[in-house]
């Protein structure tokens, strides 16, 4: 029997502002003080994106918290974190950041079986008129189902 997934966090903004083309399941590498903070949600990645370097993915622009019971020992909330993924993974989405307008950003923290992973998303940015558009689709969407219920 599978034991269900904890979402500790969905980046909303991103898929508003971005079209996912594409998405990949990473772990990640923390120190014991920045496990118990996100997996008590207290890290904030709203404008974090991921970072292609060496053959090696890093998560940038997150702040993890530091952990209260935690006294002298803590982490620095800023640092960037690795993303555990397997090499060809990681030359697949090499090769897709290099074409033209795409980018990596992360789009759900979870725990699954006990361990923090994070969904990293390959996207490309959406203009005025595209957000513009996905509203109204939503509105639309909306209406309709609220006219199929009476």
């Amino acid at each position: 029997m599978s034991e269900p997934i904890k979402v500790l966090a969905d980046n909303r903004r991103a898929r508003h502002d971005y079209f996912v083309e594409e998405s990949l399941e990473c772990g990640l590498s923390l120190l014991g003080t920045e496990v118990k903070s996100v997996k008590a949600a207290h890290f904030s990645f709203q404008d974090a994106w991921v970072e292609l370097s060496q053959g090696q993915l890093w998560l940038r622009n997150v702040t993890i918290n530091p952990y209260k019971q935690a006294a002298d020992d803590n982490h620095d909330p800023e640092r960037k974190k690795r993303l555990l993924a397997h090499k060809e993974e990681i030359r697949k989405l090499q090769r897709k950041v290099d074409e033209k307008g795409f980018t990596l950003v992360p789009l759900k923290f979870y725990l699954k079986k006990g361990l923090i992973k994070v969904e990293v998303g390959v996207v490309k940015g959406k203009k005025e008129f595209d957000k513009r558009e996905a509203i109204k689709e939503r509105d639309w969407k909306r209406e309709r189902d609220r006219e199929l219920k009476r």
